[in-house]
């Protein structure tokens, strides 16, 4: 019998299956971790992360889509990973990670043994694409965002999925951000994410992606955004001159929680 101990976070709704694999005791197959992610017949998860050890930094951080695909990056998983480092003792006020897009570091502004508020840096900007209606970036992962008057009239799940699996423009795939401007930086945003291929209750790094656009496309003075989202709330800052794509010390600040802690008994799935 296989078993493997594991932790559930969720940011902001987000939520994520945490497992330590410092040991590597847990191997990443895609079949096993879309079967952990699947909310009847596994655990339910949004996706998987796991911990292990690095040279170079407190930790490495191996980010894994509910399909079971290997993801570049997430922003509110990476705040529930930070947290779950500092639970484990990896880091302590200050977590420096490695991820697949790069080195990162964040910040606990606040922790507890159960949640905290996670401030985290975000990967430089430096390239933006716009099209008829829509602007196109990569915030860690590949973002599309377009402007609404109301979000909530949006069908999220059919007109996300057919911009996502836009081939012709996006021939990686995309994230999918429908974002409605409220007032001088505070907006409202809902996301299709790839990977999950479904609507989720937030998205860190589309979060910053709403932020940026809007920052370039209508609101040039603001540089720093409050985005509501299904489950809660974002903050994302940055440095940006302009008349540039150029955007820098991205941050992106939100809660993070852990949720309850199990054992995986791979054996049974």
């Amino acid at each position: 019998m296989t078993q493997i101990a594991f932790t559930k976070y969720e940011g902001a709704g987000n939520d994520f299956i945490l497992i330590d694999n410092r040991e590597g005791i847990f191997t990443p197959d895609p079949s096993i971790i879309a079967r952990l992610c699947d909310r009847h017949f596994g655990i339910g998860a949004d996706g998987l992360m796991t911990l292990s050890s690095c040279d170079t930094a407190d930790c490495t951080m191996h980010y894994y889509n509910a399909d079971g695909s290997e993801g570049e990056m997430c922003g509110n998983g990476a705040r529930c990973f930070t947290l779950f480092a500092h639970h484990l003792g990896v880091c302590s006020d200050v977590c420096h990670f490695e991820a697949t897009d790069g080195p990162h570091t964040a910040h606990l502004l606040q922790a507890d043994t159960r949640s905290g508020q996670i401030e985290l840096g975000m990967i430089n900007v430096s390239e933006i694409r716009t099209g008829e209606g829509w602007w196109f970036l990569n915030t860690g992962v590949p973002h599309y965002v377009e402007f609404v008057k109301d979000v909530t009239t949006v069908d999220v799940l059919s007109r996300g999925a057919a911009i996502r699996y836009d081939s012709s423009r996006f021939p990686q795939g995309t994230n999918v951000n429908f974002v409605q401007l409220l007032d001088s930086g505070i907006l409202r945003m809902r996301t299709y994410e790839r990977g999950v291929e479904n609507e989720t209750l937030a998205c860190g790094t589309g979060a910053t992606a709403a932020a940026l656009i809007t920052n370039y496309a209508h609101q040039h003075e603001v540089n720093k955004f409050r985005i509501e989202v299904s489950g809660g709330e974002l903050t994302v800052k940055f440095t940006h001159p302009q008349k540039t794509q150029i955007y820098t010390e991205i941050r992106l600040t939100g809660p993070a929680r852990r949720v309850y802690t199990g054992v995986i008994d791979l054996d049974n799935l």
